[in-house]
């Protein structure tokens, strides 16, 4: 098994990168879908994130309210780490329940948005960061998902720099490209990583 750290700034595109290596053979763990499945209704993430932020970020349906929480935590990095706090664990629990069930000469890939900034690199076999200019990341995060340039700007600057990101990597993925030639690169890859993923089963 080769266990595969793929990660990128807010509005990089990883989210694109990661359906193509699906596409190509890959084993998936998305850290944010398992961040949302322990904070579900019901669950023991929501209970403790209610306790720690009030009521106020739930839903009418007694859902999470994501944005709501996203405006109280971006802003204020101790209320970050806190919720970092109590859904990070979790995660990480259900990430590797989730890596033993794959094949052993599977590559899985692990995408985690804050694998720069916790320090998470030496986990993972290969580093793949998803890389894009700033005013591109920008640009979809206003125009794609709909942010405030305000916010999208905050999200951007909670996260880490560009330059560390490209530190820690062991591939990079230049997503300042037309899609063809994203998915191109992104073959390219893949062969790499099985490559690699041979011969460390050897």
């Amino acid at each position: 098994m080769l266990k595969v750290g793929l990660t990128g700034g807010i509005g990089a595109g990883k989210s694109e990168v990661s359906r193509l290596l699906v596409e190509c053979g890959a084993v998936l763990i998305d850290a944010d879908r398992i961040a949302r499945e322990v904070v579900a209704p019901g669950t023991p993430g929501l209970a403790a994130v209610v306790d720690a932020f009030g009521e106020e970020v739930l839903a009418g349906d007694g859902s999470l309210d994501r944005p709501r929480l996203g405006s109280i935590v971006f802003s204020d990095p101790e209320k970050l780490a806190v919720l970092n706090s109590i859904v990070h664990p979790l995660v990480g629990a259900r990430s590797r329940e989730l890596e033993q069930a794959a094949a052993e000469d599977a590559v899985v890939v692990h995408d985690v948005p804050l694998l720069t900034e916790n320090g998470l690199a030496p986990l993972y076999d290969v580093v793949v960061v998803v890389d894009a200019d700033p005013a591109t990341q920008l640009d979809r995060l206003v125009r794609l998902r709909g942010m405030t340039e305000e916010d999208a700007r905050a999200r951007m600057a909670a996260q880490a720099t560009r330059e560390r990101r490209r530190e820690i990597a062991d591939i990079v993925i230049d997503n300042d490209v037309p899609l063809e030639r994203l998915e191109r690169r992104v073959r390219e890859v893949w062969a790499e990583l099985v490559r690699r993923a041979r011969s460390s089963g050897e």
